[in-house]
């Protein structure tokens, strides 16, 4: 099987249900507990770069990016998850999605990709591992499995610190009403 033989489209919401059964499928019920589940809570995917992989119009695939923000400054994206119908895996199905959202991806001007994640798989799209000290995650992650994409040069030279979720970003950018004493006058 090769990757065009995957018809990739965008995700619908009446996808939501059989999605959700494919990562159950692909990663198990604990999915939920990871840090990068974590940077998705309480924030909305970025339905331009959410797409299904489909064969003989059943949903075999799916792939899933999320705002994140780098330091308070950098925006970035979170890609996952990447699910795959455990009986095609190695059929070309989730490079035929990666290739397919990332285009989109560099076409509307994002420039860095961020994962956790097989490295000697998404190696093969270009992700690397990240220097050591340069960003920071909200939980444990594997140095080994901390991958970016650059869609744009120089990208990854510009993200250092803590990554923050959409969630956690816009809590952090909201003043706080913190009153002193016994209350507000």
């Amino acid at each position: 099987m090769a990757e065009s033989d995957f018809l990739i489209l965008p995700e619908r919401a009446e996808d939501h249900q059989t999605i959700e059964q494919l990562l159950d499928a692909a990663f198990g019920l604990g999915r939920r507990t990871k840090t990068a589940y974590r940077l998705r809570e309480g924030s909305a995917p970025i339905a331009d770069l959410c797409f299904t992989a489909r064969l003989d119009a059943r949903l075999v695939g799916s792939i899933q990016f999320w705002p994140l923000i780098v330091g308070g400054e950098t925006e970035a994206l979170l890609l996952g998850p990447l699910a795959v119908a455990p009986e095609l895996h190695g059929q070309g199905c989730g490079l035929a999605l990666m290739k397919h959202s990332l285009a989109r991806a560099r076409e509307l001007g994002h420039r860095l990709v961020i994962l956790v994640g097989d490295a000697p798989y998404y190696a093969r799209v270009g992700f690397e591992r990240i220097p050591d000290g340069r960003m920071l995650m909200p939980g444990p992650v594997d140095p080994d499995r901390f991958l970016a994409l650059e869609l744009q040069p120089g990208a990854l030279a510009e993200a250092h610190g803590l990554i923050l979720g959409d969630r956690e970003r816009r809590r952090a950018a909201t003043p706080s009403r913190v009153t002193r004493g016994r209350g507000p006058l």
